[in-house]
C-alpha cells in the first residue's frame, strides 16, 4: 500500500484545514493539562490495572509522560496519521479497524501510541493478523485507556496461551463490552476459563463468537456455567468446535437462562441424537430466537423423531439450517408438524440429507404454509423427478410466492421431463433473484428442451440476477440462444453454465 507523503503545518494554515487524525480523534481531550493527566491516572476506576515501568520501555510508548507541548502533540499526531495512512486506513468516529493488515509486532507498537487519543474508542477490530500472536499484553495493559470499548473482534490473530490470559485479565477495565470475537485462535481452547472467568453478574457483552477455537469438553461445560451470567446475550456462536459435544447437557441447561438470545450456532459441534433432545428442553426458554444453526452434526440423525416439540414454540425462528445432519424420514416428518407453528421462517435448509429424495411429500404442508420463506435450499438431497413435479404443484398453486433463493443442485437423478415441469412454472415466483440447478462437480449432462422452457420463465422474472446451472452442456444452438437472449434481455441476469458446451465432450 502506497504511503503519502508527510505534512508539515504551516503558519498561514487554515484552521478548517483540519488533518487526517484530527479528524479521526474528534471529540478527544488532546489538550489536556498535567493536572489532567495525573487525575485520569489517578481514577480509582483504573488504578489496578496500570502498566508496569518495564512494560512501557518494552511497548515504546510516549504514554508514561503527558504530551507537554505543542509540539509533541503534533510531532506524536503526525506519527499516528503516517501508521494509519500506511496501513490503508480512513478515519472513523470511534471505531479502529485494523483488521487483515499483516500487522507486525512494531505496528502493534505503533498502534498502541494511538490509544491515549481515543478516550471514546468503541469499536477495536485487529482480525486475521496472523503475525501479532504473542504480542496482545502490549494492547491489553493498555485497555484502561480505552475503557469505553464495546466491540473487540480478535478473530484468526494466532492467539497465545499468555494472550488468552492477558485478556481475560484486561477484560476487568473494559465493563461496556457488548462484542468479543475470538474465533480461529486455537489456544483458545482449554484456556477459556483464563479468559472469560472475569465476566460477572450484569455483564452488558451481547455477543460471543468462539468458532474453531479448539474447544474441550471442559470448556463447553465452562461456557453452560457462565451463560447464566450472560442475561444480555443475544448472539453465541461455537461452531467447529467438535469436542463440546459432550458437554450438551451443560450448555443447555445454560441456554435456559439466556431469554434474550436471538442467534444460536452450533455447526460442526460433534452433536448426537442425545444432544438434539437436551438441546429441545431448552429451546421452550428461547423464545426470542430468531436463527439456530445444527448443521453438519452428521450423529444428529434421528435425534428429531421424538425431540421437536419445543422447536415448534420458537414462534419467531426466520432461519433454520439443518444441512448435512443426516436426517431420517422421521426426523423430516416431525420438522414439519414443527416448522407450520414457525410463522417468521424464512430461510430453511435442508441440503445433504439424502432422505429428503424422494420424500419432498413430507415437506409439503411446510411449502404449503411457510408463507414467510424465502430461501429454500435442498442441494445434494437425492431428489427424484416426482419430487420437482411436486415442487412445481406447490408454486402452480401460488405458494412459495415471497421464495427469494432456491438450490436445487446436486441433484442429478431428475430426468429431462422433471426440469421440464419445473421450468414451466418456474416463472410464478416472481420475487426470485437466484436460482441453482447446477450438477455434481463429476457429472456432466447435455440439456434437453427445458433449457428453451427456463429462457422463457426468465422473461417473466423481474428480480432474477443469478441462474447457476454448472456442467449442464450447451449444444450449439442452445448457446446461440444464450447469446441472442444476453443481447435482447437485461444484462444483470447472470447464466453460470461454467462455459462448457457439447462440442467439448465429443
Amino acid at each position: 500500500m502506497s504511503q503519502t507523503s508527510k505534512k508539515t503545518p504551516s503558519d498561514g494554515e487554515s484552521k478548517s484545514e483540519t488533518s487526517f487524525v484530527n479528524r479521526f480523534l474528534r471529540g478527544s481531550n488532546l489538550g489536556s493539562s498535567k493536572a489532567d493527566s495525573r487525575k485520569e491516572n489517578n481514577d480509582p476506576t483504573t488504578a489496578d490495572f496500570q502498566p508496569s515501568d518495564e512494560t512501557q520501555k518494552t511497548a515504546a510508548l510516549d504514554t508514561a509522560k503527558p504530551l507537554t507541548s505543542e509540539m509533541d502533540l503534533g510531532s506524536r499526531m503526525e506519527k499516528n496519521e503516517q501508521f494509519l495512512q500506511k496501513l490503508g486506513k480512513k478515519a472513523v468516529d470511534k471505531c479502529l479497524d485494523l483488521n487483515n493488515c499483516r500487522l507486525t509486532t512494531a505496528d502493534m507498537r505503533e498502534m498502541v501510541a494511538l490509544l491515549p487519543f481515543l478516550p471514546d474508542l468503541e469499536e477495536l477490530d485487529i482480525s486475521w493478523n496472523d503475525f501479532i500472536g504473542g504480542t496482545l499484553h502490549l494492547i491489553t495493559q493498555q485497555m484502561h485507556l480505552v475503557s469505553k470499548l464495546k466491540i473487540l473482534r480478535l478473530g484468526s490473530c494466532r492467539l497465545t496461551t499468555d494472550d488468552v490470559r492477558a485478556l481475560g485479565d484486561a477484560i476487568k477495565v473494559i465493563p461496556q463490552l457488548e462484542e468479543l470475537n475470538l474465533s480461529w485462535n486455537g489456544k483458545v481452547g482449554g484456556n477459556l476459563p483464563l479468559l472469560l472467568q472475569n465476566f460477572q453478574e450484569g455483564s452488558k457483552i451481547q455477543t460471543l463468537e468462539l468458532v474453531d477455537c479448539a474447544l474441550t469438553s471442559e470448556d463447553g461445560a465452562f461456557v453452560g456455567r457462565l451463560l447464566p451470567v450472560l442475561q444480555n446475550l443475544e448472539v453465541l456462536d461455537l461452531s467447529i468446535n467438535g469436542n463440546i459435544g459432550g458437554s450438551v447437557n451443560s450448555i443447555a441447561q445454560g441456554l435456559k437462562s439466556t431469554s434474550n438470545l436471538k442467534v444460536l450456532k452450533l455447526h460442526s459441534c460433534g452433536l448426537s441424537q442425545k444432544s438434539v433432545k437436551l438441546l429441545d428442553a431448552a429451546f421452550g426458554h428461547l423464545g426470542e430466537l430468531r436463527k439456530l444453526d445444527l448443521s453438519c452434526n452428521k450423529e444428529l440423525g434421528g435425534g428429531f423423531e421424538d425431540s421437536a416439540a419445543q422447536l415448534a414454540t420458537l414462534e419467531r425462528l426466520e432461519a433454520l439450517d439443518l444441512h448435512q445432519c443426516s436426517l431420517t424420514e422421521d426426523d423430516v416428518v416431525s420438522l414439519t408438524e414443527a416448522s407450520i407453528h414457525l410463522p417468521a421462517l424464512e430461510i430453511f435448509d435442508l441440503s445433504w440429507n439424502k432422505c429428503v429424495g424422494g420424500n419432498l411429500s413430507l415437506l409439503l404442508e411446510t411449502l404449503k404454509l411457510s408463507t414467510s420463506l424465502q430461501v429454500l435450499r435442498l442441494s445434494s438431497c437425492s431428489l427424484l423427478t416426482e419430487d420437482v413435479a411436486l415442487l412445481a404443484s406447490v408454486i402452480q398453486t401460488g405458494h412459495l410466492a415471497k421464495l427469494r433463493k432456491l438450490d436445487l443442485s446436486y441433484n442429478d437423478s431428475i430426468c429431462d421431463a422433471g426440469w421440464t415441469i419445473f421450468c414451466q412454472n418456474v416463472w410464478l415466483l416472481k420475487e426470485l433473484t437466484e436460482l441453482d440447478i447446477s450438477l455434481r462437480p463429476s457429472t456432466f449432462r447435455n440439456c434437453g428442451q427445458w433449457f428453451r422452457h427456463l429462457l422463457c420463465a426468465v422473461t417473466k422474472l423481474p428480480e432474477i440476477t443469478e441462474i447457476g446451472m454448472k456442467r449442464w452442456l450447451l449444444p450449439a444452438s442452445q448457446e446461440e440462444e444464450l447469446e441472442r437472449f444476453d443481447q435482447d434481455s437485461r444484462s444483470s441476469i447472470h447464466f453460470d453454465h461454467g462455459g462448457f458446451q457439447q462440442a467439448d465432450f465429443p
